[in-house]
C-alpha cells in the first residue's frame, strides 16, 4: 500500500511540475495579464486568513514609518513566495517526499538570483523556532557574524531590526560575502509567527551601510520563516531563502556554486530544518552521549571545529591574520596570527591563552580543481585511510605544540603510528554529519618532549552521501589530549570538497523532476565509482585544504617551510587517490582499468577464470553475454568476494572485485597495502600456513569456514574459502586467487 501511495505521489508531483511549466509559458505569452495575475495571487495569499496589507505605503526612508513600509512590503513578497506562486518552484532533485521524508524541498526555476523553499513539521513551539532561526550563527556554518545594529518596536507588537551579516568564503578562490538587512518579526491574524528579511540598498531608500573590505556586498531578496502552531504542540514551518550572490565576482569555474539553487537549499534551507529537528529530538530524548557529553555540548564542539576551520581558511585581517610574502607565484598561501587575545575571541578554545613561547599560529592553505571523482567517495577514503596522505610526525608535532609544550620541528626522531581507530561520539538524525575521536595508535617519541603512546584527534565529517545532490563534503579535525576538556585549545585543519556541476538547473521543470524521480535516496554500496560509475559525464569539484600549526615565535620561517612542503605532499597524495577512485577506472561500460604495471583487467579476469577451470574442472561462472568485457563485468559483480594476492614472501592483495572491496571495507588503491596474513584471525593464519604450500604445489585448495578481519577491524564470517594458482598466457604463476563464499559481517 505504501508503494502505491509513493507512486501516486510521484505522479502528482510530475503533474504539478507540468502545470508550473505551463503557467510560466502562458506568462510569457501574455505579459500584461501575467502581471495582473501575479498581483492578485499575492494579494489573495496575504489576505487569506491573515492581515490585510494596504497598497498605500508611507514615504520610504530611514524614519520608523519608512522602515515600516519596507517591512510590510517585505512581508507581502515573502508570503507570496512561501505559500503562493510568486516564484516557480520545482521539486529539488534527490528529495523525494514520502512517509520517511523530513519535509518538502523545492528550488526556483527561472527567477532572479537563486531561491529554495522547504516545508516541514518540527516538535518545537513557534516562539522557540523563531528564536533558534534568528540566531543564524548557531546553525548556519557559513555565517561569520550577524550583528543587530538597531531594534524598533512596531504598533502590532512586532519588531524591526537592522542587521549586518558576514558570510565566510567557502574556498580560497573567492571573496567572502556580506549583507545589510532589515528583519521584520510579526504575528499574523491567524496566529502564525513570521520572520522575514531583505536587503537594504540605495533603491529601497532605507539607511545605508558602507562597503566593507574584503567582502562583496550580496543581496537578499524577500526571504524568511512562516511558523504556524499545530494542535497538540509543535510547529509547521515554511522556509524561503532567496539571494543574489553576485556570481560575477568569482572565477568562472566557481560560478555554478553561486548560481545553483540546489547548493543554496543544501547549505541554508535544509540545514535550518535539520537543525530544528535535531534540537527537538535532543530535547525529547535527553541523554548523555559520547565521552559523557550532552548533545548540546557535542553540537558546540562541532561548531567550534567548523568555525575554526572557516576562520583559518578565510584569514581575515581584523582577526589578526597576515600573509607571508613569497617570491613568485605560490600554490600554497601561508598566513600567521600573532594575536592571542584576538584568537581567543574566535571561539577556537584558547580560553586559557598560550604561554608566550607558543603564542602564534600559522596556517597553510590551498585550493585545487578535481575532475571525474565523487567528492563523497574521496572524502570517505581520506577519513578511513589517513595513512595514505597524513604524516605521523606532523600529527605528533601538532599534538605537542597545541598544548604549548616547547618542542622542535618534526624530524627523524618520530616513529610512525601503527594504525587508526575511529571512536564515534555523535551523529545527526540523518547521518549527514559525524562527530568522532580518531585514535592514532603506537606513536613514537619526540626529542626532549613527553609523548603518549597514542594521539587523539577530534574530528567532524559531513557530506558522505553520494546521492545528496549539491552537497558539500568536509573533514575537519584538531589534536586533543586524552582528558578532552571542554575548554581545550582547538586548531582545526582539514578538507572541504564542493561539487561544481552536480545538477543542471537550466533544464525545464519537467526534466528536473524526471531526474529527481530517477534517483534513489540513501547510501550507495559501491566504493569504487559510486553512482557515477555507469556514466562518463565529467564531474568537477573544488577542494580546499587548510592546516594550522602552533609554533614558537623564533621558528616562524622553519614552520612555514615545513607547512608548505606538507600541503604540497598532501595535494600530491590527494591527486593520486582521486585518480585511482575516478569512475574512468571503470569506464562507461563498467570495465575496470588496472593500476600501472598490472595486466589489463580483462586479461586478468580471463586468467582467473581459465586457471579455475583448469584446476577444478568446472567453470567459475558463465558470463551473461559473449566477449571478454562481459567476463570481467561478471567477475566484478559476482556475489562472492574474489581477491588476488602476490607471490611475494609477504603476499599483499593486488586486485579484488566489488564484493571483496566491500568485505574488506577498502578501495582498490588501499587494497594494495593489505597483506594476506593480516585479514585472518589466529586460527585462519595457522590453516593458511599449512595449506599455502599445497596450494602452490597442487594449484588448488579449499579452506574451512572461519573468521577474517576487515581493514576497519570488523570481524567477517565466511562459509568456506577457495584458493587457486593463477597462470598467465605463458603458463607461469602470476598470483594466487581467493574466493570467500557466503561472507557476512559478524
Amino acid at each position: 500500500m505504501n508503494k502505491l501511495l509513493m507512486e501516486e505521489n510521484d505522479r502528482l508531483q510530475k503533474q504539478v511540475s507540468q502545470l508550473v511549466y505551463d503557467n510560466g509559458y502562458f506568462r510569457q505569452q501574455t505579459q500584461t495579464a501575467a502581471l495582473a495575475t501575479t498581483d492578485t495571487s499575492c494579494e489573495s495569499v496575504v489576505t487569506s486568513g491573515q492581515r490585510h496589507l494596504t497598497p498605500q505605503h508611507p514615504p520610504r526612508d530611514a524614519s520608523p514609518a519608512g522602515l515600516m513600509s519596507i517591512a510590510e512590503e517585505t512581508l507581502a513578497e515573502f508570503l507570496s513566495k512561501a505559500t503562493g506562486t510568486a516564484v516557480e518552484w520545482v521539486q529539488m532533485p534527490g528529495m523525494k517526499p514520502g512517509p520517511d521524508s523530513f519535509g518538502i524541498v523545492a528550488i526556483s526555476h527561472g527567477c532572479t538570483g537563486v531561491a529554495a523553499r522547504a516545508c516541514g513539521l518540527v516538535g518545537l513551539e513557534p516562539t522557540r523556532v523563531a528564536e533558534i532561526l534568528k540566531d543564524r550563527s548557531s546553525w548556519f556554518r557559513d555565517c561569520r557574524s550577524a550583528d543587530v545594529i538597531n531594534v524598533l518596536p512596531t504598533a502590532n507588537s512586532g519588531t524591526i531590526e537592522l542587521l549586518y551579516m558576514q558570510l565566510y568564503a567557502p574556498t580560497t578562490l573567492a571573496p567572502a560575502r556580506d549583507f545589510w538587512l532589515i528583519r521584520y518579526t510579526s504575528v499574523l491574524e491567524d496566529g502564525s509567527l513570521v520572520v522575514c528579511e531583505r536587503s537594504l540598498n540605495s533603491t529601497q531608500g532605507g539607511p545605508s551601510m558602507p562597503l566593507v573590505q574584503p567582502f562583496v556586498r550580496a543581496e537578499m531578496l524577500p526571504s524568511g520563516y512562516l511558523i504556524r502552531p499545530c494542535e497538540g504542540g509543535g510547529s509547521m514551518i515554511h522556509i524561503v531563502d532567496h539571494v543574489d550572490l553576485e556570481p560575477w565576482s568569482v572565477p568562472e569555474v566557481l560560478r555554478p556554486l553561486y548560481e545553483s539553487s540546489t547548493v543554496l537549499a543544501q547549505k541554508t534551507t535544509i540545514a535550518a530544518l535539520r537543525h530544528l529537528r535535531q534540537i527537538a529530538h535532543d530535547i525529547s530524548h535527553s541523554s548523555i552521549t559520547g565521552w559523557g557529553r550532552q548533545p548540546a555540548a557535542l553540537r558546540t564542539l562541532s561548531q567550534r571545529l567548523c568555525r575554526g576551520f572557516n576562520e583559518a581558511l578565510n584569514g581575515f585581517s581584523d582577526d589578526g591574520w597576515s600573509i607571508i610574502n613569497t617570491d613568485g607565484v605560490d600554490d600554497v598561501a601561508i598566513l600567521v596570527n600573532s594575536s592571542p587575545s584576538k584568537m581567543m575571541s574566535l571561539n577556537l578554545g584558547f580560553v586559557n591563552g598560550f604561554p608566550s613561547v607558543t603564542n602564534s599560529v600559522l596556517c597553510a592553505k590551498a585550493s585545487m580543481l578535481l575532475q571525474n571523482v565523487s567528492p563523497a567517495l574521496l572524502l570517505r577514503f581520506l577519513r578511513e585511510h589517513r595513512s595514505e596522505w597524513a604524516d605521523s610526525s606532523i600529527d605528533a608535532y601538532s599534538a605537542v605544540a597545541v598544548k604549548a609544550t616547547p618542542c622542535t620541528l618534526p624530524a627523524s626522531q618520530f616513529a610512525g603510528f601503527g594504525g587508526q581507530v575511529i571512536l564515534p561520539l555523535a551523529h545527526t538524525l540523518e547521518n549527514e554529519e559525524f562527530l568522532e575521536v580518531l585514535k592514532l595508535e603506537n606513536i613514537g617519541h619526540i626529542h626532549d618532549a613527553p609523548m603518549p603512546r597514542d594521539l587523539f584527534l577530534l574530528q567532524v565529517c559531513s557530506g558522505v552521501d553520494e546521492n545528496a545532490i549539491g552537497n558539500c563534503s568536509e573533514l575537519v579535525f584538531a589534536p586533543i589530549d586524552a582528558s578532552f576538556a571542554d575548554d581545550a585549545p582547538l586548531l582545526p585543519s582539514g578538507f572541504r570538497i564542493i561539487p561544481l556541476d552536480s545538477v543542471n538547473e537550466n533544464s525545464s521543470p519537467n526534466r528536473t523532476l524526471d531526474l529527481a524521480s530517477a534517483l534513489e535516496v540513501g547510501q550507495t554500496k559501491s566504493k569504487v565509482g559510486g553512482d557515477s560509475a555507469g556514466t562518463c559525464g565529467s564531474m568537477k569539484s573544488v577542494m580546499t585544504i587548510a592546516f594550522q600549526f602552533a609554533y614558537e615565535n623564533n621558528l616562524q620561517e622553519n614552520v612555514a617551510t615545513m607547512a608548505r612542503q606538507y600541503i604540497r605532499k598532501i595535494i600530491s597524495s590527494v591527486q593520486r587517490v582521486a585518480l585511482a577512485l575516478s569512475p574512468s577506472r571503470l569506464g562507461c561500460n563498467g570495465v575496470l582499468h588496472p593500476p600501472p604495471g598490472s595486466p589489463e583487467a580483462v586479461t586478468l579476469a580471463r586468467w582467473i577464470c581459465n586457471s579455475y577451470r583448469c584446476n577444478s574442472g568446472v567453470d567459475l561462472f558463465k558470463p551473461t553475454a559473449e566477449g571478454s568485457d562481459s567476463l570481467l563485468k561478471t567477475l566484478w559483480h559476482h556475489a562472492d568476494a574474489i581477491m588476488c594476492c602476490s607471490l611475494k614472501a609477504m603476499p599483499v592483495f593486488t586486485f579484488s572485485n566489488q564484493a571483496g572491496l566491500d568485505m574488506l571495507e577498502t578501495t582498490l588503491i588501499a587494497l594494495q597495502d593489505i597483506t594476506l596474513e593480516k585479514i585472518f584471525d589466529d586460527r585462519g593464519r595457522k590453516t593458511l600456513c599449512t595449506e599455502f604450500p599445497n596450494i602452490m604445489q597442487q594449484g588448488f585448495g579449499c579452506l574451512q569456514g572461519g573468521i577474517c578481519i576487515s581493514s576497519m577491524g570488523r570481524p567477517i564470517s565466511y562459509e568456506r574459502a577457495v584458493a587457486w594458482k593463477v597462470l598467465n598466457d605463458e603458463e607461469e604463476a602470476h598470483c594466487i586467487c581467493f574466493m570467500f563464499v557466503n561472507w557476512s559481517f559478524v
